[in-house]
């Protein structure tokens, strides 16, 4: 079976990033990624959410085509609604080093349970 692009390039993704044209100026750029899906680790039934993130940039901003692919990396991992919100943190964080960043997963009911994942981060103050 051939492998299809799609699906290539969804395998290889990896949080891209380039310069922030506005280095200094405290802003904030808002995602929201309404299509997100992954497997229940426990029955295997998918999950969908909407995914929110906010950020301030530092040095570097995340390309949109990269964060899309990266998200749609999620779709076949056994993985729990507050495990998936901390590891697109952390890897947020780690790609992307922002002055603060918020992500918020809005996951759909599912047997009568609404579920709703927020988790933030502010960077250090830098100590002279």
């Amino acid at each position: 079976m051939t492998v299809k692009y799609g699906e290539q390039a969804i395998a290889e993704a990896t949080l891209t990033t380039f310069p922030n044209p506005r280095i200094g100026r405290d802003y904030n750029i808002q995602l929201t990624l309404p299509e997100y899906t992954c497997k229940c680790p426990f029955s295997g039934y998918p999950d969908f959410a909407t995914i929110h993130i906010t950020y301030t940039p530092n040095l570097l901003l995340v390309e949109l085509k990269a964060i899309k692919l990266y998200i749609n990396s999620y779709r076949d991992r056994f993985i729990s609604h507050e495990e998936a919100v901390n590891q697109i943190l952390d890897d947020f964080v780690k790609a992307s080093d922002p002055l603060r960043i918020n992500v918020k997963g809005d996951f759909s009911p599912r047997g009568n349970v609404h579920t709703l994942v927020e988790v933030n981060y502010t960077k250090p103050q830098e100590t002279i």
